[in-house]
């Protein structure tokens, strides 16, 4: 079959592939000139790269790891020490640590735990893991029915002390989805910490060794048009055509720079656009369908990425780093955690301002100015003097809408891959799946879209022949 995919997200581009695998010939089209959707990157005058966002892979990303290993790029992942580092607010410049020995899972989470003494005390870790044990035991089932409970209502009701709140789970809430404990499902916080307890590399962390514009999405497109499919940038849709039974007839294309609308026709149809932007493209049949308008419950939540250019060194940690910082969530120094982008005299920052939600709207240098000031807390020893160390440049790269915001409720609105039309799919990491809004779960959406087709083609298939098996001999 020919199908035809809106967006060349992670999500768009891992749905073409795997359609490719199953005879089929996807064409992509994306609306910009850069591909990766949320993983987007771009080279400024200098030649230097910035990013949508702070990407990080991990160990409990087998539909990722697997996907890096079918494109032959595994060697592209820089994996890190298996550990955990948060900022010490209480002692600036100082590092609190979560080591993982080689043991098995979920050994060697406990073990981190138990030997981290500078955030949690041991009737903290001691109530805190009490708490856990339902999770533990119940499994996924139980994490999902968590849905109806913000984080901070679950830990209250498992008895877990705030201060395991305060010190952990704030910057793992902002890591996760970009909003603060009180805001973000259990179901969240709690699939993370299962994997991570499952599976003995579970939170091991590892950098792309590159942008992922030119490092994990340049080789899937490759993949896909080697295959014969195709990947159309500059391509924005502009409508979906539909027939008069409401099935899509194709996508009306925009021409740009003067140039005439064209139609892209195909078998089967899927979108792959974030779901801000599909419920605004939904055609006018279709918004009365339950289906549909189950997506009005979820939205987009807000993030700004910031990349600073240093004078010099500010740290020599080659590592992910938890701010613990009410106005940052994670950071890191690329010039040490990125091949491509090393520099072994002068520091890039790559720092995610979360929640954004109140500096959406601000210009770029109060937003600088305000990551500054955070900036002398975290460095103390290279700020506040004479000799202080100099912002060379930055990029801030806003997204009002990013992945859907996981507030209590959300599951119930994740819709499924196969919709009510009978030649139109979704994929996406708002689409149902057990990985939430992440770089997995779009690859594992776009995964499951892909299965989908191929398994309603195969029964178109096989119908056929049995129609024809049952006809009269003439």
């Amino acid at each position: 079959m020919r199908v035809a995919i809106a967006g060349a997200g992670l999500a768009g581009l891992a749905c073409a592939k795997y359609l490719t695998d199953a005879g089929h010939t996807p064409i992509v089209l994306e609306r910009r000139d850069v591909l990766g959707g949320k993983v987007a990157a771009w080279k400024d005058e200098d030649g230097d790269w910035y990013e949508t966002g702070l990407h990080i892979f991990f160990g409990a990303y087998p539909n990722m790891l697997q996907l890096f290993k079918e494109l032959d790029i595994e060697d592209r992942l820089q994996w890190k020490e298996h550990t955990m580092i948060f900022n010490q607010p209480e002692t600036p410049g100082t590092y609190s640590r979560f080591d993982f020995p080689d043991l098995p899972a979920p050994i060697n989470g406990i073990v981190a735990i138990l030997r981290n003494n500078d955030m949690l005390t041991w009737p903290e870790k001691i109530r805190f893991g009490l708490g856990l044990i339902p999770a533990i035991i119940n499994g996924q089932k139980y994490v999902e029915e968590m849905d109806q409970y913000s984080f901070s209502e679950w830990l209250k009701k498992q008895n877990v002390p705030p201060r395991v709140e305060k010190e952990v789970f704030i910057a793992m809430s902002k890591a996760l989805n970009f909003i603060n404990p009180d805001e973000i499902s259990s179901t969240v916080i709690l699939t993370a910490l299962n994997r991570f307890l499952q599976e003995k590399n579970g939170s091991k962390m590892a950098f792309l060794d590159g942008s992922p514009t030119e490092r994990l999405c340049q080789p899937l497109v490759d993949y896909i048009t080697e295959r014969g499919g195709e990947v159309r940038l500059n391509s924005p849709i502009k409508e979906f055509l539909l027939n008069s039974d409401g099935s899509v007839r194709g996508f009306l294309i925009r021409g740009l720079n003067g140039a005439e609308d064209e139609v892209i026709t195909a078998d089967t149809y899927v979108s792959a656009m974030p779901v801000d932007p599909l419920k605004v493209m939904l055609p006018e049949p279709w918004r009365g369908m339950d289906f549909f308008k189950q997506l009005d419950g979820l939205e987009g939540v807000p993030v700004i990425n910031l990349h600073l250019w240093f004078d010099r060194k500010l740290t020599d940690i080659d590592h992910l780093l938890f701010s613990r910082s009410p106005l940052l969530s994670v950071y890191a120094d690329m010039s040490n955690t990125c091949k491509e982008y090393a520099n072994p005299n002068r520091s890039m920052l790559e720092l995610v301002l979360a929640p954004a939600k109140d500096w959406i709207n601000k210009s770029d240098d109060e937003i600088v100015a305000a990551t500054m000031a955070e900036l002398e807390k975290l460095f103390p020893q290279h700020f506040g003097s004479e000799d202080s160390a100099k912002l060379l440049k930055y990029h801030v790269i806003k997204t009002p809408r990013s992945v859907y915001k996981a507030t209590p409720g959300r599951q119930q609105y994740r819709p499924s891959q196969v919709t009510p039309i009978a030649n139109f799919y979704l994929t996406g990491d708002y689409t149902m799946q057990r990985y939430l809004a992440s770089m997995e779960g779009a690859v594992l959406s776009g995964k499951l879209t892909a299965q989908a087709i191929a398994r309603s083609q195969e029964k178109g298939v096989s119908r056929q022949e049995s129609e024809v098996q049952l006809a009269p001999t003439p």
